[in-house]
This record gives structure tokens, sequence and C-alpha cells, in this order.
């Protein structure tokens, strides 16, 4: 077996269906044309045509668009066993960028890739249905966060669904997990300064919640922090394998 039919891809769709080993196998094959970015390099830009989508094995990065003025604004930050592109591959013109936080490994898969996919394995055409459902159901929460939650929830909420995100791919815990983010990546992904973040982040502190210190955010009482961020999971968690 291949470490790409165990790896975080695998492991995130796994968690819709029980993958066979020729499912498996399929999956592997996606990782046939592997590249890896350095750090700061955007892997594809808004506006370009006709752009392959990526699957991020290692590392992470950072989903933007940039406005008419030439001001950005993060959308999302993609984490391993995340599709980078999707949508764009499918209506052939990318409607945002994507730029490595970290150096990062990609493996790159063409439309004629991933139809191949779709058309000889259905089940994992609706495991990446799952997975392009719940991408979308955490874009809602995103806007719900900005537009209703106070800055300290928010920052309390985005942690936690981070948390959750990279759980799935065993690569965090209710005890925390590694974080390469800067506080100005954090600032323009949910709408607040780089100072207002300081000031958030240290006042998650102060109240016994959760530390960010050295690349790692600590989640201090994680009961609490759910309860005082709102956080309910649900649109994150897959009880078990709905197809088996």
């Amino acid at each position: 077996m291949s470490d790409f039919e165990h790896g975080p891809f695998s492991r995130k769709l796994s968690a819709f269906i029980t993958l066979s080993e020729a499912e498996s196998a399929v999956l592997a094959s996606l990782h046939q044309r592997r590249r890896k970015i350095a750090a700061g390099r955007d892997v594809f830009q808004q506006g370009q045509l006709g752009q392959a989508a990526y699957v991020l094995s290692a590392g992470w990065a950072c989903s933007y668009k940039i406005l008419q003025d030439g001001e950005r604004q993060v959308v999302d930050f993609q984490v391993p066993g995340d599709f980078l592109g999707l949508r764009s591959v499918l209506l052939h013109v990318s409607d945002h960028s994507v730029v490595s936080v970290t150096d990062i490994e990609v493996s790159e898969v063409l439309l004629s890739d991933l139809l191949g996919v779709f058309e000889r394995t259905p089940r994992l055409a609706a495991a990446v249905l799952w997975a392009a459902s719940r991408d979308e159901a955490m874009v809602v929460e995103h806007l719900a966060g900005i537009g209703r939650r106070n800055a300290v929830e928010r920052m309390a909420h985005f942690l936690l669904e981070l948390g959750a995100r990279l759980s799935l791919v065993g690569m965090g815990s209710r005890a925390g997990f590694d974080c390469p983010l800067t506080q100005y990546l954090l600032a323009d992904a949910l709408g607040l300064t780089a100072v207002h973040v300081n000031r958030v982040l240290r006042q998650l502190r102060e109240e016994g919640l959760v530390a960010v210190k050295d690349g790692y955010v600590a989640f201090e009482d994680y009961e609490r922090l759910t309860e005082f961020a709102g956080f309910d999971p649900a649109y994150l968690d897959q009880p078990g394998p709905l197809l088996k």
C-alpha cells in the first residue's frame, strides 16, 4: 500500500465512505504528477483559464481574492487532504488565487483525471461531493462569523474549526494543533487588523481558553472554549461512513 492510500486525502474521504482496495488504488492514481512548491508562491491565480486542480498532501495554503482596487481578501486556508481549485477546474476559470503559506506538496489533477475517477468509481464521486459540501458549509459559517460574531468569538470559532479539520486527517486533537498562520493572515481572514488579532489572542489566553505560541495552538479548556464560541461541529463532523 502506498503512502497516498493512507494519506490525508484518503483519510478525509474515508470519513464518508469505507474505501475498498480498488478505490484506494484509484485515489493513489491521482498522485502521479507530484510537485513541491516553496512558501509564498502562487499555485494558480485568479482569472487563470484551464488550470488543473490539486490535492494538497503536505503543508498549508491560502486561498484569496484580489478586488478591483487591488486589496486582498483571504477566503480560507487549506490543510493536507484538501482540494485546491476544484471549483475552478470544473468551471474552466479560477475566481480566486491560492498561495502556499508553507512549503507544500501537491498532486496535479487534470479535469480528465477527475472525470475518469468519477466514471469508474461513483462512490468516490459521492465522497468528493461530500467534501465540497463541507467546504460550502464552512463558507456559511465564516460569513455568519464575520457578520454576527464579535472578534473574540470569531477567533475562537475559527481556531476550533481548524482543529476539527485537522483532526479529521490525524493532524490535530482537542489538545491543539500546529499552526503556521501569522497574525496578519488571521487578520485578513477574519476581517480584523493585526493589532486587534493580537489583543483577541491575549484575551483568550488570559481567560484560560486557548494559547497560541511558537506555531502551536493549545486548547487549554476545550469544552469552555466551545461553549464560549457557540461552536457546533455538526457541519464538520461525520459520525461514520455513510457508504460502506
